[in-house]
């Protein structure tokens, strides 16, 4: 049986996914680094589910069902293997992770949005041999990148450290009746016409963004922006931490113009920088915006309460034909060192990436894409559907785009402390654009070197 100890409403899933997605940028090799003193990179592993009783631990994150569902199809599957899951709000999770991987009764699985601290302290179970042992080599290495920590700490390269269950990525998502009402037949090929797209709701008395900033969710479209106007492999050098990598540049300068002038021409609600998550997807399911920024988790549950009015395409680059860029990441689970179960997990995991009805799952559920080995074909969804939408942008980033990790994961306090406040001042006119980057930048540096 599952037993879970909070459950909320799932569009509450995008609000954890803001604060506690990873990078999908970089690069990478397997079993080429930080290995702990008390762990055989070499140790023989199973790959065979056992026959006996087993009770798997999981600690997860509240608001997330997914996990849930699919241990569930597990269990049906493979009855003799139950789960006990333990769920906390993000605040407390990621508070009591180290805390808890360390003690003698570690659980099986945790829900880790940052690995980095966490591998280095040797309290994750380095998931080289299972690399080997399950083939996981079939697997695209931009799936597995952002989950790689070297010795210096660096994330993107070395050994691996966590599993994703579902890849995500982030675009707009639109009113389709506010478009047919301003005449926008088909989403903006570039930045321009997005922002004439704005101009021309506003004069029709629509909202033109919906977007949440009470803890900084306007960090979407200012990225959204930066990953159009500079180069994506210096946003990932610095979200990486890789030395000498900066945002104090001009791209990032002339993305928060851009973000200050749609604030003062009044594209973000008047009260965006006290509106939570949970009340702009109230009000962009009820109508009240064109756009919102934001990510393909939030898919099946729009299909379900806006059907033919909701529409979903990738941030637009600044010239027609350039290659689309994307945030996105996975949901990060990790094995802790101290787990009594690590091989009856790690077949767990490699189950979800490879079991056709598991995979279903991750679409239908989280509507994003399932991951897994290349030659694996993705689920079928209505083509009609929203889900199919943001699939497909996920399938254009992946063979023709850049998917880079979110800014917000570049320190562990870059959001709470420099990002969130930063672009509030800059929402109700207390700083300018060009303030915003070296901000951020001496934010970074203080966190890197303290």
């Amino acid at each position: 049986m599952t037993r879970t100890t909070v459950r909320f409403p799932a569009r509450l899933t995008g609000l954890v996914a803001t604060l506690s997605v990873l990078a999908v940028a970089g690069c990478g090799a397997p079993g080429s680094g930080n290995e702990t003193a008390t762990q055989d990179p070499d140790r023989e592993v199973g790959t065979e589910l056992t026959d006996e009783d087993v009770t798997l631990d999981l600690y997860l994150e509240t608001g997330f069902p997914l996990v849930e569902e699919l241990s569930e199809e597990f269990t049906r599957q493979h009855p003799n293997i139950t789960f006990d899951i333990r769920s906390d709000q993000f605040a407390a999770l990621t508070e009591n992770a180290p805390r808890v991987m360390a003690s003698d009764d570690a659980p099986d699985l945790i829900r880790l949005p940052t690995i980095v601290d966490a591998a280095k302290d040797g309290l994750l179970l380095d998931l080289d041999p299972y690399y080997d042992a399950f083939g996981w080599d079939e697997f695209p290495e931009s799936q597995l990148e952002q989950l790689r920590v070297d010795d210096d700490g660096t994330r993107g390269s070395g050994s691996l450290y966590a599993m994703g269950v579902g890849y995500s990525v982030t675009g707009v998502y639109y009113n389709t009746r506010i478009a047919e009402e301003i005449g926008l037949e088909e989403p903006p090929a570039t930045i321009d016409e997005l922002e004439d797209a704005m101009a021309e709701a506003k004069a029709a008395g629509e909202q033109p963004i919906v977007q949440f900033n009470d803890i900084g969710g306007v960090a979407f479209p200012f990225q959204a922006l930066l990953n159009q106007m500079g180069d994506p492999a210096e946003v990932a050098a610095w979200t990486y931490q890789k030395p000498g990598a900066t945002i104090d540049t001009p791209a990032a300068a002339e993305a928060a113009d851009y973000v200050g002038r749609w604030a003062e021409e009044g594209y973000f609600p008047s009260d965006a920088n006290s509106l939570d998550y949970t009340t702009m997807m109230g009000r962009f399911v009820d109508g009240e915006g064109l756009f919102m920024f934001n990510g393909d988790w939030e898919s099946a549950n729009l299909d379900t309460s806006m059907g033919e009015e909701v529409g979903f395409f990738l941030m637009p680059p600044v010239e027609e034909g350039n290659a689309p860029v994307a945030m996105g990441a996975p949901n990060t689970y990790a094995i802790p060192a101290k787990a009594e179960h690590a091989d009856e997990m790690a077949y767990f995991l490699n189950w979800v990436h490879t079991d056709e009805t598991a995979r279903e799952i991750v679409v239908e559920q989280g509507g994003a894409a399932p991951g897994g080995p290349a030659s694996l074909p993705l689920p079928e969804v209505d083509p009609d559907s929203l889900i199919a939408q943001t699939l497909a942008g996920a399938q254009t980033i992946g063979e023709s785009g850049v998917l880079v990790d979110f800014i917000a994961n570049a320190t562990s306090g870059i959001y709470a402390n420099s990002i969130r406040p930063e672009l509030q001042s800059l929402l109700d006119g207390r700083t300018s654009g060009a303030d915003v980057p070296p901000a951020l930048q001496a934010t970074y540096e203080d966190e890197l070197s303290s």
